[in-house]
């Protein structure tokens, strides 16, 4: 008989230990802003109005175990990567560029649909495409509409600072432990977009087509 999970009785895929998210829904409010919004998880954790910074209103909704908090950080960013390559698709000048960006926003989805599978998460609506300017506050990288080449900085180190995030967190967990293996296991997924998307910015450099 296939196990399932005793909260929201999805299949469990194995035996190992698993963490449940269904039905995490939490209110957040914006500190620049003020407006509240609901949902699982948001594009970068910015408020979808304005981009400021949420804050959960349930302190204990905002601050869950070691696992959701993971899965909901693993979320956000994956929301805000699908939502950045979509703008960026739309805004590219170049017919490849749109292409490529185009694909990267697929690919986010895919791992977006992996995460909901796995932790039994709703999937959350894809946003407004984010803004670029609003990606580049999160990579900490100037934006600059004119240069076609600042979409891939911008890309590239937004997967790079996910990275090091995971890594981060990685490192302040207990070893052996579920929540570990999970942030480790996000991290190297971010690193591996940081060095595609490296790739491909040095193959368009040379005018040639990239891996993707």
């Amino acid at each position: 008989m296939t196990a399932r999970c005793p909260k929201c009785r999805q299949p469990l895929e194995d035996d190992e230990e698993y963490i449940c998210c269904a039905a995490e829904t939490v209110a957040w409010r914006c500190t620049a802003c003020a407006k509240v919004s609901e949902g699982f998880a948001f594009p970068y954790g910015q408020c979808p109005l304005c981009g400021g910074a949420l804050v959960a209103l349930d302190p204990r909704a905002g601050a869950p175990g070691e696992g959701l908090t993971a899965v909901r950080e693993a979320f956000a960013i994956e929301l805000g990567g699908r939502a950045f390559y979509g703008r960026a698709a739309a805004e590219a000048a170049e017919p490849a560029l749109r292409a490529l960006f185009g694909r990267l926003a697929v690919m986010e989805g895919e791992h977006i649909a992996t995460l909901a599978r796995r932790y039994h998460a709703e999937v959350p609506e894809p946003a407004l495409a984010t803004a670029v300017d609003r990606a580049a506050i999160y990579a900490g990288i100037g934006s600059r509409p004119e240069d076609p080449a600042n979409l891939f900085r911008i890309a590239i180190a937004c997967e790079e600072r996910a990275a090091a995030f995971f890594a981060a967190r990685a490192g302040d967990t207990a070893l052996g432990s579920t929540v570990r293996q999970l942030y480790r296991e996000l991290a190297a997924e971010e690193r591996e977009h940081a060095v595609l998307l490296a790739t491909e910015y040095a193959l368009w450099q040379r005018g040639r087509a990239g891996v993707l």
